[in-house]
């Protein structure tokens, strides 16, 4: 296979060398309608969404705050919106490079508005225009478009340190915005896409080392001054208290079992007592009975490993995994090197809140708010991942 910086030449039979965007591409016949559909793609992602759908049924049965209705009618928007950006020729976005950082703005910006913005849970993060929507979620396509144009401009080798840094300012902008409501969960998904594209997008190593070691200071820092200002002030300013107590609880989960790690110890509870096979449909105790709080959508993989247990779970993450692989497949055959970084960009989004939401669950990561890819109650989130199952679509189609 031909690494990503060498992606836009591929050779013939024949020997011969020819540019895979000629009318000739890399094949003889003309691709039909069924060879450019990525078959073993949707096949993985239909199951995922038939899983999730029946697990979602059954964790918001009996509550009333939750509407399945409402989250089959994501899967059916996410459908169209799939179709629109499998049709949409992404190499097209490859130079609105700017367009694509304002509209960032403008889309995580845009709940601060005084008409539409909505605050729940402490978080400016919704707005309202007839139906309630997260715009964090759908500038996560954005911010892949974003990154991937940036990086895409550099063939696969960015050894200049001046316009490393300026990459670097295109990924951070969106991160800050989001900051702003505050949603650091959406932020940390914002850096990861940003940090993979940087890395498949030929970034030196010595820059890459020097801005994770720059990371792990500020956040070392932003601890320290937080602390001075609550010896001066009487309380903490940079981070909030319910963030401290999570990462608290995450160092020690039997710190506050009642209080900040009510909500991990619930979550453990109800994974152990699924046991191999678990409860059954419908019969997932924890979940029901409301001991689990925000079951359908944060938690929704308790619920999966209470009604079906370890070869529930086990089945999850097997769809997963060739989730992944076939987009890696993609990328690594994707006609041009942005085709290729915005797969590997769709590839760290779903990672990411994979391992992050599964990880909270069973105590390996901090509690979040980042939702399971396919699975979690959201219909906006759910748009999102099928508009992006159309934009690896699209470059699969194109290649």
């Amino acid at each position: 296979m031909p690494g990503f910086n060498e992606i836009d030449r591929v050779r013939m039979p024949e020997g011969g060398t020819v540019n895979s965007g000629s009318p000739d591409g890399a094949s003889r016949r003309k691709r039909t309608f069924s060879d450019r559909i990525p078959k073993s793609l949707l096949m993985v992602a239909a199951l995922l969404v038939a899983y999730g759908l029946l697990v979602v049924w059954s964790a918001v049965q009996g509550n009333e705050t939750y509407s399945f209705s409402r989250q089959a009618l994501g899967v059916l928007m996410g459908s169209i919106v799939m179709l629109m950006f499998y049709q949409l020729d992404y190499r097209q976005l490859s130079s609105y490079t700017t367009v694509l950082l304002v509209i960032n703005v403008v889309l995580i910006l845009s709940p601060h508005l005084p008409v539409i913005g909505v605050e729940s849970k402490g978080a400016q993060s919704w707005i309202n225009v007839g139906m309630q929507l997260q715009p964090g979620e759908f500038a996560k396509i954005t911010v892949i478009l974003l990154d991937a144009s940036v990086l895409a401009r550099y063939g696969g080798n960015l050894d200049d340190p001046r316009e490393y840094m300026k990459a670097l300012g295109y990924i951070a902008v969106p991160f800050l915005c989001i900051m702003t409501q505050p949603d650091l969960g959406t932020g940390l998904v914002y850096l990861f896409i940003g940090a993979v594209t940087l890395v498949m997008g030929g970034s030196r190593l010595k820059f890459l080392l020097i801005t994770l070691g720059a990371f792990v200071a500020a956040i070392v820092a932003v601890f320290a001054v937080d602390e001075l200002m609550k010896s001066l002030t009487g309380e903490y300013k940079l981070l909030k208290q319910y963030q401290r107590n999570r990462l608290l609880v995450f160092l020690d989960p039997s710190a506050d079992t009642s209080g900040a790690g009510y909500n991990l110890n619930q979550a453990m509870i109800a994974i152990g007592s699924g046991g191999l096979f678990g409860k059954g449909l419908l019969n997932a105790s924890q979940s029901s009975l409301g001991f689990v709080p925000e079951a359908p959508t944060d938690f929704i993989f308790c619920v999966l490993a209470e009604q079906f247990g370890f070869a529930g779970a086990l089945l999850l993450l097997g769809l997963y995994i060739a989730l992944i692989l076939s987009c890696i497949r993609i990328a690594r055959n994707a006609g041009d090197l942005f085709g290729s970084l915005i797969v590997m960009g769709v590839v760290a989004m779903w990672l990411f809140q994979i391992l992050e939401n599964i990880g909270m669950d069973i105590g390996l990561m901090p509690v979040t708010g980042i939702p399971l890819p396919f699975m979690s109650y959201g219909s906006s989130f759910m748009m999102v991942n099928f508009a992006l199952l159309g934009l690896v679509g699209s470059v699969y189609a194109h290649r």
